[in-house]
This record gives C-alpha cells, sequence and structure tokens, in this order.
C-alpha cells in the first residue's frame, strides 16, 4: 500500500482547499468549512458510536462529508475502515476512527476529503478548481 494515512494529513488536506476555514466545536474539535458549509468534522464521544466489544463511547470518530449515497454505500460496504450510525441515516457522510485511518493511503484521504470539499463549495469555486486540477 502506498503511504498510510495519519491524522495530520487530515488537517493538511482539508486546508491545502481553495477558501476553507478550521473552526473548533465541543470544546477544541476541529470543524473544516468551505464557506460555512462544514465537509470534515471530528466527532467528540457520542452515544450513537460505541466500541462493539466495550461498549464504550469511542472518542476518536471524524465525520466525512461524501457526494452522495451511493458513495457513501460503497465506502461502508468496502473492504476500508468506515462506518455510519443510524444517527446519520440520511445524511451524505461517511465515520471513521483515527485509530484505524492507516488502514486507507493518504491519496485515498484525499480523494475523500476533496470530494467532500467539492460537493459543499460553491459550484462557481468548485468548478474553478476542477478546472485548475483536470490534469492531475
Amino acid at each position: 500500500m502506498e503511504t498510510p494515512a495519519v491524522e495530520q494529513d487530515i488537517h493538511d488536506i482539508a486546508m491545502s482547499l481553495p477558501e476553507v476555514t478550521r473552526l473548533t466545536h465541543a470544546g477544541d474539535l476541529p470543524v473544516y468549512q468551505v464557506k460555512r458549509k462544514s465537509f470534515v468534522f471530528f466527532r467528540g464521544a457520542r452515544p450513537d458510536a460505541v466500541d462493539p466489544e466495550t461498549g464504550e463511547r469511542l472518542t476518536d470518530v471524524v465525520c466525512f462529508f461524501v457526494p452522495d449515497e451511493h458513495e457513501k454505500r460503497a465506502l461502508v460496504d468496502g473492504d476500508g475502515p468506515f462506518f455510519t450510525t443510524p444517527h446519520f441515516d440520511g445524511h451524505a457522510s461517511v465515520l471513521v476512527r483515527l485509530s484505524e485511518l492507516h488502514r486507507i493511503s493518504r491519496d485515498e484521504l484525499s480523494e475523500i476529503i476533496t470530494d467532500g470539499w467539492l460537493c459543499r463549495a460553491p459550484k462557481r469555486l468548485a468548478a474553478r478548481w476542477l478546472a485548475e486540477h483536470s490534469g492531475e
């Protein structure tokens, strides 16, 4: 596998995209937004995400917006670390534990974050970015 993804990659990739703002919520958990629309956010312990073995609330969960339900199902049903919970039914996003992030490559992570940014960015900004990066 290529270079495994690590938490710092999330921050670096998100901030490399145009017009991104980093905010915090629930104390100091990062949220990345484009024009006040979140596309990546870190979650605190919530009752909907628990360790299947211990029942303890997960404290290392990150939510990534995805373009649509089809993409969500592909990621959740694939062999990667992505999952969802009933709380996110009908929401175009996937969850991943930071402790499982190494199971995907930095390039895969970049694609997921960029796709999330593209679906949340204003149409003109997204179109301009796509035109600038069409040869990559």
